[in-house]
């Protein structure tokens, strides 16, 4: 018996129509995802706010504040962190999981919009909900997400100065001690 050592040549071509079929499959099952969550999430949303807000005026604008500050501020602390740690020792899985946070605690407010600027009949139904059943939600949720840039804008102020303080006094010193 004699053993063939030669090895066939790789099929480049099969392999590159494999990784093509994969990736038009992959997009074809987002783009149904996307369809189905479109007419889902709006409506489904405006339910589970209905829900906290019962019909009334005040509930609906206290959840519409509890969600725009935090769904909104959250996100930018996280990305704040992101984009402040980056230099660090293991930065990239910081960033990568603030990153992750962010996005997963701005879906409320990403809900919202869907149904604020969405043209589909779920969004429609949506607003009609909001209106309904969590009167000033919406405007409510705005207001509060301009809250939150405002704190978040004077907070990173705030934590850029005490830095650059921190950094001038450490440059003081090693300049007196040498």
């Amino acid at each position: 018996m004699t053993a063939d050592t030669t090895s066939p040549a790789p099929k480049t071509g099969s392999t590159a129509m494999r990784k093509a079929i994969v990736v038009l499959v992959g997009l074809v099952v987002l783009v149904i995802a996307y369809f189905v969550l479109a007419a889902f999430l709006p409506r489904w949303w405006s339910l589970r706010v209905a829900d906290l807000a019962t019909g009334t005026f005040h509930k609906g604008i206290l959840w519409g504040l509890v969600f725009g500050v935090v769904c909104t501020l959250l996100p930018l602390l996280f990305f704040y962190s992101a984009w402040s740690g980056r230099k660090r020792r293991g930065a990239k899985f910081v960033a990568i999981l603030s990153v992750v946070l962010a996005v997963v605690t701005a879906i409320p407010n990403l809900l919202t919009l869907s149904i604020v600027l969405g043209g589909s009949n779920a969004a429609h139904a949506g607003e009609r909900t909001l209106d309904t059943e969590a009167p000033g939600f919406r405007g409510a949720t705005a207001t509060g997400a301009i809250v939150a840039v405002v704190i978040f804008v004077l907070l990173t102020f705030v934590l850029v100065r005490a830095g650059r303080r921190r950094a001038t006094k450490r440059a003081a010193r090693s300049s007196t001690l040498s």
